[in-house]
């Protein structure tokens, strides 16, 4: 099979490079959520504090979906689409059956 440039993959390197980089982005965030969440448990008044309960759930969670997409593979090939229906002409046979010929 020859590939075009159009229709060659990324090199493992660099889609390793891509989703090590998403994973960092992730942590990053990750860190800031905790860190809100304590910011926010101190600071803010009682009817506030939910604040810091959602940035504590995010900074529990984030990690799970980071690594999920880590290890999630390659991203999908462009060209792995469905190719569009295309009918055949064909001549097809008659069905046979009564004619709405008289004598038939």
């Amino acid at each position: 099979m020859v590939y075009t440039v159009t229709d060659a993959r990324k090199p493992l390197s660099e889609d390793i490079m891509y989703r090590e980089r998403r994973y960092l982005i992730m942590m990053g965030i990750r860190a800031l959520c905790f860190l809100l969440s304590i910011l926010f448990a101190f600071a803010l008044p009682g009817g506030w504090r939910w604040l810091a309960v959602v940035a504590l759930i995010g900074s529990v969670v984030l990690p799970y979906v980071a690594v999920i997409f880590a290890n999630g593979g390659r991203e999908p090939e462009s060209g792995a689409r469905f190719a569009p229906y295309e009918a055949k002409d064909v001549d097809r046979k008659q069905i046979s059956g009564p004619r709405d010929e008289i004598g038939s």
